[in-house]
C-alpha cells in the first residue's frame, strides 16, 4: 500500500485546497451544512456539484432540511489555489444554486417522512445533451427501500424521475449505491454496492441508450469458461466498500472509493473498467487517510468519506471533493476540495 504524504521516494502530494460548504462560503443559499458534493460537466458547460442532506445552519439537523440539492459553479484547477471571499470555496467559484435564489431540493418529497426519510444522490451522468442522477431512496438512514435514475434535459435546472427502478434487495443490496461512465464503446460502465459500507462491489455495463431500463443491464460475473458478461455478478472489488467514483482520464480509467475498512480514500487506475477485478491490494493506492478529530493534517482527515473526481482533473493532478461529517458534534459536516498530485508515479505500470 503506497501511503500518501510529503514529496520524497514517490509519494503523493496531497494537498486540502479548501472547503466548498460552510459558513460565508454556502451561506447565501441557504445551506451551510451539506456532504458528498458530486461533480459532473453539465450539457451547457457549467460545472454542477450534486449533494446529499442538506441544512440552513453550519450543524446536521440545523433547520430547512433537503435532499439532493444542487450548485453550478466554474473551477479553476491549476496554480495554487486557495479559499477566497465572495462564494470562493478552494478554487471552486459558486454561481448559481438550482432552483432559484436558494439551493432547493432536486424533487419534490418531505425528508424525515415515515416513508421517505431522505434521498441521496450517487452519481451523475452527461449523455449528450441529458443528465442522469441515480439517487437511494431511504426509509430510515441506511435502509434503501430501492434506487432510481432521474433525468434532466436542461442542464440540471430540472429533473424528472424515469421508469428506472431497481429494488434494495437486488444483488443481495449491492446495488443501492453506485458510481457509472461512458467508454468509447457506447457502454456506460457501472460499479455498484451497497449503501451500509459493509460490501464488495459489483460491475455492470448498459448501452448508453438504454441507462433506464433495468432490464438491459449486463453482469459481469466469472463463470466455468472464466469471466463473462452475462454470468451471474462477481464481486470485482473486496473490502467494505462505500462512495466510488468512475471516471475515464488520460486514456486510462481511475477509481476512487472510501475504503470504510481501512478508513481512508483509496485509487486505482485500471486499463479498463473490467481491469478491476484482476487487481490486488498492492495495487491500491491511498491517497487520503482517516484520523483521529485534532489530528488531522492535508494527508489525514477525521470521519472522511466520499472521493469524487473534479471534471478538469489529470491522473497527475487529481481533485477531489471529500466529506467529513463529525457524528457526535454534528459539526463539520461539510464538503472539502483535495488536491493530489504524482498518482502516476507511485502507481504501478501494467496495473
Amino acid at each position: 500500500m503506497v501511503p500518501s504524504g510529503p514529496v520524497g521516494g514517490g509519494s503523493l502530494v496531497v494537498r486540502k485546497v479548501g472547503d466548498l460548504t460552510g459558513p460565508g462560503i454556502t451561506t447565501p443559499f441557504r445551506m451551510e451544512a451539506a456532504d458528498l458534493g458530486i461533480p459532473v460537466r453539465a450539457p451547457d458547460g457549467h460545472l454542477l456539484f450534486v449533494f446529499g442532506d442538506t441544512f440552513e445552519e453550519a450543524r446536521v439537523g440545523g433547520g430547512w432540511w433537503r435532499s439532493p440539492v444542487a450548485l453550478r459553479g466554474r473551477a479553476s484547477l491549476s496554480g495554487e489555489l486557495g479559499c477566497g471571499a465572495s462564494g470562493l470555496g478552494g478554487g471552486v467559484a459558486w454561481t448559481a444554486a438550482v432552483g432559484g435564489r436558494y439551493a432547493q431540493q432536486l424533487r419534490p418529497y418531505s425528508p424525515g417522512g415515515p416513508a421517505v426519510s431522505t434521498v441521496l444522490p450517487t452519481d451523475v451522468i452527461t449523455l449528450g445533451g441529458d443528465m442522469y442522477l441515480h439517487v437511494a431512496v431511504h426509509q430510515g438512514f441506511g435502509n434503501v427501500r430501492w434506487s432510481e435514475i432521474w433525468c434532466s434535459r436542461d442542464s440540471g435546472e430540472t429533473w424528472h424521475p424515469t421508469a428506472a427502478r431497481f429494488p434494495g434487495a437486488l444483488h443481495g443490496g449491492m446495488f443501492q449505491l453506485l458510481t457509472w461512465a461512458l467508454a468509447d464503446d457506447g457502454y456506460v460502465y457501472v460499479l455498484s454496492t451497497g449503501f451500509q459500507r459493509d460490501k464488495p462491489a459489483l460491475l455492470h455495463r448498459v448501452r448508453a441508450d438504454r441507462i433506464t431500463d433495468p432490464s438491459a443491464y449486463r453482469p459481469w460475473g466469472r463463470g466455468a469458461a472464466g469471466w463473462a458478461w452475462g454470468n451471474p455478478p462477481t464481486p470485482v472489488l473486496d473490502g467494505r466498500v462505500g462512495e466510488m467514483c468512475l471516471r475515464p482520464l488520460d486514456g486510462r480509467w481511475l477509481l476512487t472509493w472510501f475504503d470504510e475498512g481501512g478508513y481512508r480514500i483509496d485509487a486505482l487506475v485500471l486499463d479498463a473498467p473490467v481491469s478491476v477485478c484482476e487487481t490486488t491490494a498492492e495495487d491500491r493506492v491511498t491517497l487520503i487517510r482517516g484520523t483521529a478529530w485534532g489530528r488531522e493534517d492535508d494527508a489525514h482527515v477525521a470521519q472522511l468519506y466520499g472521493g469524487y473526481v473534479i471534471p478538469g482533473s489529470t491522473l497527475d493532478d487529481l481533485h477531489l471533493t471529500v466529506s467529513q461529517w463529525n457524528t457526535e458534534a454534528g459539526w463539520p459536516y461539510r464538503v472539502m476540495h483535495f488536491r493530489v498530485r504524482g498518482l502516476t508515479a507511485v502507481h504501478r505500470p501494467g496495473h
